[in-house]
């Protein structure tokens, strides 16, 4: 999953990447509005995390206009002010959830999570498809129960994929929330992944879309 991360505090949002990338997370970064307006407008992201307090544009300000030009990706912004009234005009914007600074790392995370599934029509943290299972809490998967070894990039296509059973998803798409923007991406090692992820799983459980991509089949 491929998130974009917006503060202007280098040092946090240092803090931030690190855990989120540890705990599987593809990030973009930026550190001012309009940087993040920009990358909003012309990436994929399975959700954005958002300073409020930025340099050049407002993060209040960048949210509205995402939501005006009909970006709908889920939004948690991050204030510093534990003031209601900016939180509920975050919430006004457009934003899906809200923290406020000081906080522990694990409940953004748990958040996260939430906005994600909540985004992809899952209720549960346990994502299922047959006898596969994939915890987004832990990122433990199983089949029929059995612990399923997979490599990061492997878990990570699987897990884009359980959140979208029965769609197609492309291969660009995929690409997209492998890598980072600044990767020097080939969407040729797709087709790497989803082989070896194949060998790991039931027959016929991701089906090739010829022309349009791939697609996680609903038992």
């Amino acid at each position: 999953m491929k998130l974009l991360l917006v503060e202007d505090d280098p040092t946090l949002r240092t803090q931030l990447r690190t855990g989120l990338e540890e705990s599987g997370y593809v990030v973009d970064e930026a550190g001012d509005g309009r940087q993040a307006q920009f990358l909003g407008d012309t990436g994929h992201y399975a959700a954005v995390v958002l300073d409020l307090g930025l340099p050049l544009l407002d993060g209040l300000s960048v949210l509205k206009r995402w939501r005006e030009a009909g970006r709908a990706m889920p939004v948690l912004i991050l204030t510093a002010r534990d003031n209601w009234s900016e939180k509920v005009a975050g919430i006004d914007a457009g934003a899906d959830d809200y923290l406020t600074k000081p906080f522990h790392m694990e409940e953004l995370l748990a958040r996260l999570r939430s906005l994600i599934r909540r985004a992809a029509g899952q209720a549960s943290p346990v994502l299922r498809c047959g006898e596969l299972a994939l915890d987004t809490r832990s990122g433990k998967v199983t089949l029929g129960g059995h612990a399923v070894t997979l490599t990061s990039h492997e878990f990570k296509l699987l897990d884009y994929l359980m959140h979208r059973p029965g769609a197609v998803v492309s291969r660009t798409e995929l690409t997209e929330h492998l890598y980072a923007q600044d990767f020097d991406r080939d969407s040729n090692t797709i087709e790497v992944f989803v082989g070896r992820l194949r060998k790991k799983l039931p027959p016929g459980l991701i089906e090739t879309v010829r022309g349009l991509g791939y697609r996680l089949a609903v038992p």
